[in-house]
């Protein structure tokens, strides 16, 4: 079971615009190429979309590995990944986090569409 992110950190994640995701590779323990994602902090949790949906190679990996490394406000961290089923009253509690996070911009509509909220991912730090 994985632990879950300090009061503070949440704050600081929430407000951040420079996470970094690197899902390991296929040994288990390599981190892969870090790519620049948004994130928001819902009820206190940590998540990301793909924007290309499920044929993401970073969502990809991290449903495999369920592990690897983000980077945020300036910090390198452990993390699990946990991919979220259909939980509507949770996908709505996202997209409003990012309409509220991301509202000026404009790769803000798809991501709220289908392939993308379909690659959500919880983010957890790693025991």
């Amino acid at each position: 079971m994985a632990a879950n992110w300090s009061q503070e950190q949440i704050d600081a994640f929430s407000k951040a615009d420079d996470m970094y995701i690197s899902p390991f590779y296929s040994d288990g323990k390599t981190p892969g190429t870090p790519t620049w994602i948004w994130s928001v902090a819902v009820d206190n949790h940590l998540y990301v979309r793909a924007y290309n949906g499920q044929n993401s190679r970073w969502y990809n990996s991290a449903v495999e590995q369920k592990a690897g490394k983000i980077k945020i406000t300036g910090e390198t961290y452990d993390v699990v990944f946990q991919p979220i089923e259909n939980e509507p009253a949770l996908t709505e509690k996202i997209d409003e986090a990012y309409n509220e996070k991301y509202g000026d911009s404009s790769y803000l509509p798809p991501m709220l569409e289908k392939g993308p909220v379909s690659a959500t991912v919880k983010i957890l730090p790693r025991d």
